[in-house]
């Protein structure tokens, strides 16, 4: 984008690292920043984007969805930046094969967190390039489930969505034409159980020390389940972003209390 296309500022529906990097260059750049949010979206994510300058406008899921369908928001008029069907979000999205490659030369499969497909797309494209005999897997929670189905169907299917902890990745349906990269690039769609979820955040959390939110432990529940095959798997941990009273909510309780 030119300097002249930016100076009404930078527009993005999203919550997570996306909206948070879209208003840090924004801060950098000293122009406003919009973020349209879905009103589920938690405090922790919303909080950040504000810290990093941006303004956040929470909007029921069909509005913040139509949002990336229209390029758009009404009152804001502002250069638009995808969250996920962009080559260069994709391409960006794409040098984690890089990283993946530099790390675990030898590696069989990875597993990639499912929102709109940017990140998928994007890893399974530089995978693809560099080796392509490793498969690569989009992670969907079964709450929020459209990939598999249309995947199967070659065409856009709906999903019965269901709002849960994992609320990073999932909707209702996909982009016709995500959809067909991912019918190029991906070996297929593994779907986990909120159960599944919530134990594989659990295990992250205690074992790595890390703190994942659901849509990033939905990978690593994928692997677990042995979904991806055996070998050497790569689970693509998509974020942190989640409320601490949720997440301790998440470790104190058992995992069929989700199912």
């Amino acid at each position: 984008m030119s300097p002249e296309t930016l100076a009404g500022g930078v527009l993005t529906a999203s919550a997570g690292n996306m909206a948070q990097g879209v208003a840090w260059q924004a801060c950098k750049l000293g122009i406003p920043c919009t973020v349209i949010a879905p009103d589920t979206a938690p405090e922790t994510k919303i909080r950040a984007i504000e810290r990093l300058g941006g303004r956040v406008i929470k909007a029921p899921h069909e509005v913040w969805w139509r949002c990336f369908e229209e390029r758009s928001f009404p009152g804001v008029d502002a250069a638009f930046v995808h969250a996920f069907d962009d080559p260069y979000v994709m391409a960006g999205n794409g040098t984690i094969a890089l990283e993946i490659m530099e790390d675990l030369p030898d590696v069989d499969a990875v597993v990639v967190p499912w929102g709109g497909g940017g990140l998928a797309c994007g890893i399974a494209a530089g995978m693809r390039a560099l080796k392509l005999e490793c498969k690569v897997y989009a992670a969907e929670v079964a709450t929020a489930a459209p990939l598999r189905p249309s995947m199967a169907a070659g065409s856009p299917q709906q999903a019965d969505y269901q709002p849960s902890f994992v609320d990073g990745i999932g909707a209702r349906t996909v982009f016709p034409q995500m959809l067909e990269l991912a019918q190029t690039l991906l070996d297929g769609s593994l779907v986990a159980q909120l159960g599944e979820v919530s134990a594989a955040l659990r295990l992250v959390a205690e074992r790595n020390r890390v703190i994942a939110e659901g849509a990033g432990a939905t990978s690593v529940a994928c692997a677990l389940s042995g979904k991806a095959g055996s070998g050497k798997i790569v689970c693509i941990v998509s974020g942190g972003n989640i409320d601490f009273d949720k997440l301790c909510s998440i470790l104190t309780a058992p995992p069929e209390s989700f199912a």
